[in-house]
């Protein structure tokens, strides 16, 4: 078991003063669940996760994108799922993962600095809250002094707030090369203590924001080690785990293959390091916005609007796939473009903890998100 203070206190700072910094969140409360709060940096294509494979306009008004599907696992009569998501597949068929599709958060522009802090803060609109929803969370906690850890370049603005947060920021010295890094490990070889330090800075060194870093093993060790920081009594209860490389304007087929892969591994790495803590977890997994319904020159998709929202872990009462189809007919579509949102990404995060913490989500969800006038959905977890 990897004492949180040893990994804090030494192997990250360890990293952090080459420059290093594993792009994990970890938070701490009283209470046996276990939170997970993915974010998909970069617009991630819902329609390219989770496809409509029953709308009729689907394969025309995706082109070569719709190729993916072909033979794709069904999960029911409209939706099939991209056949690289095979962990999650799994799960879904054991009920296990829950899918929102044509989800949105209340922002209606296509920056991702903008939408990812409305993503991140629980607000109406860009830079209007300060604090995060996460970071507001562990006030409604029944926890003994509740805090958080972002292990981090910087805390993610969902975490920012009140609770106070302790974070290890990278130094600004320059990258150190691979020569020099191989010469460190060599002469810490033959020291117990410093060996170990040395090697848990270097694994943190490899954990990327890039999914498709290292054919996904990056993703997985990922998984690995915020389950590790998870499992412990006195561990992380909350973590967030930021993710990126979700803006494919170009050759979105091939790289968005690889990107759920990665995505892929990192849930089975985290399942299989919780283990019997899996029937006490939740996982989220969710972005800024989605992408284009059409695909672009360069055979990718830009900034949209509407994606899916994924809810995975052995308390979500899953097999479903929760959509308000609007349909992807070029009358249907949100200026033109878009997939058109239909159900609110704050309403499906608000039920989706309410359920998991006990909480009562009439008192939760103005908590978590000020300004909303969404109820939480029922019967998530």
């Amino acid at each position: 078991m990897i004492d949180r203070r040893f990994f804090i206190g030494a192997g990250a700072a360890s990293a952090c003063a080459l420059g290093f910094a594993p792009r994990l969140v970890f938070a701490r409360a009283a209470t046996a669940k276990r939170f997970v709060f993915v974010i998909q940096r970069g617009a991630a294509d819902g329609l390219g996760t989770i496809a409509p494979v029953g709308d009729p306009a689907f394969v025309g008004a995706r082109g070569v994108l719709a190729a993916d599907f072909d033979g794709a696992p069904k999960l029911d009569s409209l939706f099939a799922l991209h056949p690289n998501l095979k962990t999650i597949g799994a799960l879904f068929g054991q009920r296990q993962a829950l899918f929102a599709h044509a989800v949105a958060s209340p922002y209606r522009d296509r920056s991702h600095f903008d939408g990812q802090n409305v993503l991140e803060t629980g607000g109406v609109g860009a830079y209007q809250v300060k604090d995060g929803w996460l970071n507001r969370l562990l006030g409604q906690l029944p926890a003994d002094q509740a805090r958080a850890i972002a292990v981090a370049a910087t805390v993610p603005v969902a975490l920012r707030g009140p609770h106070e947060v302790a974070s290890y920021a990278p130094s600004a010295l320059p990258q150190a090369s691979d020569d020099l890094l191989q010469r460190v490990s060599m002469l810490y070889q033959g020291d117990g203590q410093l060996h170990a330090l040395w090697s848990e800075a270097m694994n943190t060194r490899m954990l990327t924001s890039d999914m498709t870093a290292d054919n996904g093993r990056n993703a997985a060790a990922t998984g690995a080690l915020a389950a590790k920081l998870l499992a412990p009594d006195d561990g992380a209860r909350i973590a967030m785990i930021e993710t990126g490389g979700w803006d494919t304007h170009a050759g979105q087929r091939g790289r968005l293959g690889v990107q759920l892969a990665g995505l892929d591994a990192m849930i089975a790495a985290l399942k299989d390091g919780l283990g019997p803590l899996w029937p006490e977890t939740l996982v989220l997994v969710a972005t800024e916005f989605g992408r284009t319904v059409a695909v672009n020159g360069t055979g990718g998709t830009d900034h949209g609007t509407a994606s899916s929202t994924m809810l995975i872990g052995g308390a979500v009462k899953g097999g479903r796939v929760l959509a308000d189809w609007p349909g992807l007919a070029p009358s249907a579509l949100y200026d033109g473009r878009d997939l058109k949102p239909t159900m609110a990404l704050d309403a499906l995060i608000g039920g989706a903890v309410a359920g998991h913490f006990g909480l009562d989500p009439a008192r939760l969800m103005p908590a978590l998100f000020p300004g909303t006038t969404a109820q939480g959905v029922a019967g998530l977890v």
